[in-house]
């Protein structure tokens, strides 16, 4: 069988290996497909007819590399016919009987060496290698990285600094101790306003997505800002949280607030089953110590740890912390609207610097809060006006249900001889169907009286 010489090759494949942190058969497999697609274009370089090939047409050839002879080969499967039409895909039963096959037959399949002389692999074809063959390594490289990060997506890891890209940080990341590293993108919105991102400093980072297919750039994407960043160093420095004695039922996290004035600042909601464990002692840890370890890794983020609680009122009063909360009126369970009554003097705190400390509190429980005070508050004028807000909106409930009950109100008209329906010779699924209709439409109209009549009812009370 002939060959073509590639000298080095063996040099070639070890060093993109560990300049790539490839295995070898991946670098192999991708130089197997770069001198293929070299293959074709010699091929159409030599096509003196001028045929179209189709885009599977070379499908039936393949490349086999020779380390130790340093070197490669072209090989196709061809069919064996009585009469050959492709020369390519296809050979004649007595081509093979007169090359020792004697016992082959029509249909079957042979592999013959086609591969070209040295010469013949002209410039052009070694050009279309290489570029393919830097194509292929890179997608070996992101495959291998998907792979590699694809179940730590959600998790912390931990990020050196490489340099710097319009106004993202590159960073390196590693999957695990001894593993190469791999380059993430920090992007602008999320990096912290208090971190000095310097060459080769690191930072714990939060991975948050890993890129799949052609994407130009690094594929990780990775995280300061994300409250899950908060959640892990917190179970990493409370043992009580990785035990599940203590759990973190809420976070909210403003880390890049909306002005410069305001600096960074996260809600974080704890309980526990456990009677005899306070969790949010556990989490600030003796005089600050657990909590402190938090801050100085989020570079002084303020943080609130609060006690979660099932009553509503409970948790928005511990969400305001540290404003003392006098009431809590959850003035509309249904649209999630409360109001809270502090003093004049707690008014500022608990709003917080450009509505801060309020806005998070409102994130962490769900609700939207409104902070009033409590010497000025007037219970029956917003009172009142919650009763007017409901009962309109009662009104238009009403108006909905009415003209929606009017269409099915004719069809109710149509079904009014469903009787003598019922008694014609009507297949058993369309029987079923209208006598479920019927029923349907009755239910349907019986609920829309009584809801007008629950209505009015509340209306006259």
């Amino acid at each position: 069988m002939s060959i073509v010489s590639l000298p080095g090759l063996k040099d070639l494949i070890e060093n993109i290996s560990r300049e790539r942190n490839l295995p070898r058969s991946a670098v192999q497999t991708a130089i197997r497909e770069a001198l293929l697609k070299g293959y074709e274009r010699y091929r159409r370089a030599q096509n003196l007819e001028r045929k179209q090939f189709e885009e599977d047409y070379f499908d039936n050839f393949d490349v086999q590399l020779d380390v130790e002879d340093q070197g490669f080969r072209v090989v196709a499967t061809k069919t064996i016919v009585e009469e050959v039409v492709n020369s390519d895909h296809e050979i004649s039963l007595r081509q093979v009987q007169d090359m020792g096959g004697d016992e082959a037959q029509l249909s079957q399949e042979v592999v013959l060496d086609v591969t070209p002389e040295q010469q013949d692999f002209g410039r052009m074809a070694a050009m279309q290698t290489k570029q393919v063959l830097a194509q292929k390594l890179r997608d070996q490289q992101r495959q291998m990285v998907q792979e590699e990060f694809q179940d730590l997506e959600s998790t912390v890891l931990q990020a050196r600094v490489l340099r710097f890209e319009r106004q993202s940080v590159i960073m390196a990341v590693s999957s695990s101790f001894g593993q190469p590293e791999v380059d993430a993108e920090l992007p602008k919105r999320e990096q912290l306003p208090n971190d000095n991102y310097r060459a080769n400093a690191t930072f714990k980072v939060y991975l948050k997505k890993v890129s799949q297919g052609q994407h130009r750039g690094p594929q990780l994407l990775v995280s300061r800002a994300d409250a899950g960043l908060v959640v892990y160093l917190f179970a990493n420095e409370v043992p009580e949280i990785e035990d599940a004695v203590v759990r973190i039922v809420a976070v909210a996290r403003e880390a890049n607030p909306p002005s410069r004035h305001v600096g960074p600042r996260t809600k974080i909601a704890v309980d526990t089953l456990d009677r005899d464990v306070d969790p949010v002692g556990a989490c600030i840890g003796a005089r600050g110590s657990r909590i402190q370890v938090v801050v100085n890794e989020l570079r002084g983020e303020k943080i609130d740890v609060i006690r979660w609680s099932p009553d509503p009122a409970t948790y928005i009063a511990n969400a305001l912390s540290p404003a003392r909360v006098d009431d809590v009126r959850l003035m509309d369970p249904e649209t999630r609207q409360t109001h809270v009554l502090v003093a004049e003097d707690q008014l500022s705190l608990a709003i917080g610097k450009e509505g801060q400390n309020v806005r998070l509190a409102a994130r962490l429980t769900g609700w939207k809060i409104d902070i009033k005070d409590k010497a000025k508050y007037d219970y029956d004028a917003e009172d009142t006006k919650f009763a007017e807000a409901r009962a309109q909106s009662a009104v238009e409930v009403e108006e909905e249900l009415v003209e929606t009950s009017a269409e099915e109100l004719e069809e109710l008209e149509e079904l009014e001889d469903l009787d003598e329906l019922l008694e014609s010779p009507l297949s058993l699924h369309n029987l079923s169907s209208l006598e479920q209709k019927k029923e349907n439409i009755s239910q349907e109209k019986q609920e829309l009286i009584d809801e007008i009549f629950e209505t009015r009812e509340g209306e006259s009370v």
